[in-house]
C-alpha cells in the first residue's frame, strides 16, 4: 500500500450556503459524509485558511481539497469471465457487457474490465497505473465493442488511429420519438455541464465532438438508429441525442423519467474496424444486441410498430 495525495480546486461561482454542502454539490469525488471527515482532519482549506464544515462560501471563494488517500501500488487481476471477440499477441477486442465499468476510479475500486483483463493477459502499460491497455472507453452502462491493446506498440498503433480518425466505431441506439430524417449529423462542442458536474453539455468553448446517425426502423413513439462516432467524447452519443430532442430509452442521466426500464441506456457498440498494429490488416468485428434489447425491440414489434 501506498499514500498519495489527491488535490482538487473549485472556484465558487453562483453558489452559496454551507461548505460541506455546497462542495457536495460541485463535485463527484467524494460524498457529503466523506467531505465532512476532510473538512474535520484539515485536509480541505477555504481561500487558503482551515474552516469548519458549516462556513459559509460566497462566489469567488476558492477551496482546495488536499486528500489524504490510500490506495494499492497495483491493481488486482480478478477472475471475471470475459466476453472475447477476438484476442493476438498484441490485442483483445471485447464485447463488455452493461453494468461493468472500464477501469477503476473513485467508487468502482475493482471488478472492472481492466481487473478482468489482468488476470486475463499482460496489457499495454501507457495509458497509467490503474488504464492499462485502455485505448478508448464506452460508459458503465453502455454494452458493446471495445479494442485493447497488449503491449505498448500495439497501443500506440491504436491510439494513432483513433486521432486520426481511421478507425470505425459504430452503434445501435434506441431513442425516444420519431426521427423524420433518414440520417443526420451532430456536430456541437462537448464539456463539463455548468449546472451539473456530473453531467457532459454542450457548452461555447467544449471539445470538438461530431455524431452521424442513420435511422434504421421508426416505431410510434421510438425510433432504433445506428450511430457513428467522428470523435469520443464522454457521453458524446447521449448528449448529442439529448440535444436535438431524442434522448436515448432507458438514459438514466439524459433521458425523460417515464422510459422503458432496462439496465441503463439502450445504447450497444456493435461494430468496430481498426488496422492491426503489426500486420497492418484490417479488421472488423460486430457484437450481437444484448439480450434485454432484442427482447425490447421484439415488444416493440408487437406494441409500437409504425412502418
Amino acid at each position: 500500500m501506498a499514500g498519495a495525495t489527491t488535490e482538487q480546486q473549485f472556484t465558487i461561482t453562483d453558489e452559496t450556503g454551507r461548505l460541506d454542502k455546497v462542495l457536495a454539490g460541485i463535485q463527484t469525488i467524494w460524498t457529503r459524509s466523506q467531505l465532512d471527515k476532510l473538512i474535520k482532519t484539515d485536509q480541505v482549506t477555504l481561500n487558503g485558511q482551515i474552516v469548519a464544515s458549516k462556513t459559509k462560501v460566497k462566489p469567488g471563494d476558492v477551496i482546495v481539497v488536499a486528500a489524504q488517500t490510500v490506495q494499492t501500488t497495483e491493481l488486482v487481476p480478478e477472475d471475471i469471465p470475459l466476453d472475447i471477440v477476438y484476442e493476438d499477441a498484441d490485442v483483445i477486442v471485447v464485447n463488455k457487457p452493461q453494468g461493468m465499468v472500464v477501469h477503476p476510479a473513485p467508487g468502482h475500486p475493482d471488478q472492472t474490465l481492466v481487473n478482468a483483463l489482468l488476470y486475463h493477459s499482460p496489457l499495454s502499460t501507457i495509458n497509467g497505473e490503474f488504464r492499462p491497455g485502455i485505448v478508448h472507453r464506452i460508459d458503465k452502462d453502455t454494452s458493446g465493442l471495445l479494442m485493447v491493446a497488449k503491449n505498448d506498440h500495439a497501443h500506440q498503433s491504436l491510439a494513432a488511429q483513433l486521432k486520426a480518425k481511421t478507425n470505425r466505431r459504430e452503434y445501435v441506439a434506441l431513442v425516444h420519438g420519431v426521427i423524420k430524417e433518414a440520417s443526420g449529423t451532430i456536430n456541437a462542442p462537448l464539456g463539463r455541464s455548468p449546472k451539473d458536474r456530473k453531467k457532459q453539455a454542450i457548452v461555447q468553448n467544449g471539445r470538438h465532438a461530431v455524431t452521424h446517425f442513420m435511422v434504421l426502423k421508426r416505431y410510434q413513439h421510438y425510433t432504433l438508429i445506428s450511430c457513428r462516432l467522428e470523435t469520443g467524447r464522454t457521453h458524446q452519443i447521449r448528449v448529442h441525442l439529448q440535444s436535438i430532442g431524442h434522448p436515448l430509452v432507458g438514459d438514466p442521466l439524459y433521458g425523460p423519467k417515464k422510459t422503458i426500464k432496462g439496465h441503463g441506456q439502450f445504447l450497444h457498440a456493435r461494430l468496430l474496424g481498426f488496422k492491426h498494429p503489426v500486420t497492418g490488416e484490417q479488421l472488423t468485428f460486430e457484437a450481437p444486441l444484448p439480450e434485454i434489447f432484442k427482447a425490447t425491440l421484439a415488444k416493440l414489434d408487437k406494441t409500437d410498430l409504425n412502418h
